[in-house]
């Protein structure tokens, strides 16, 4: 596969993902939370909160999907192993990790609150471990393209 046709499918994802995203945190959240209000009006306090809450973990996520199009854009201008992209995985690492620590504590302080179920904090521990796994892995994709890209460099410099 050449590196225009993976930049053009790697686009076509984020592009994707952008609008399964959108659709999930504006559309499919707030009728869930609808749902359960109508369902158990006893919750109609805790509704606002929470989607303002669900929305924060938002900001990060478009982020992050800003970022992958750039490197997107970098791999079809032939700029793979290149010290901006290690920059830019650094960056989505650092973004899932921060968004991860932020759902835990935003979890704990609701279930403090008494605005959320002990449960529901358990539960949630499960997208804070995925958030972490991808905070490693773009860590660990920086370390390895900013190694590639001094590679390059160096044998760039060589005749």
């Amino acid at each position: 596969m050449s590196q225009s046709t993976l930049s053009k499918c790697m686009k076509t994802i984020i592009a994707g993902m952008w609008v399964f995203g959108a659709a999930l945190y504006f559309v499919v959240i707030p009728m869930l939370g609808h749902d359960i209000v109508d369902d158990y009006p006893e919750f109609s306090g805790r509704f606002v909160p929470w989607l303002v809450f669900i929305w924060c973990t938002a900001i990060p996520c478009a982020a992050v999907l800003v970022l992958g199009w750039r490197i997107s854009s970098n791999i079809g201008a032939d700029r793979s192993f290149s010290r901006e992209n290690a920059k830019l995985l650094k960056w989505i690492s650092y973004l899932a990790a921060g968004d991860a620590a932020f759902f835990f504590v935003g979890n704990i302080v609701l279930l403090l609150l008494s605005m959320s179920h002990p449960g529901v904090a358990l539960g949630s521990l499960f997208v804070v471990f995925a958030g972490v796994a991808i905070a490693m892995a773009a860590a660990a994709l920086s370390h390895l393209v900013l190694k590639a890209a001094a590679i390059e460099e160096e044998n760039d410099l060589t005749i």
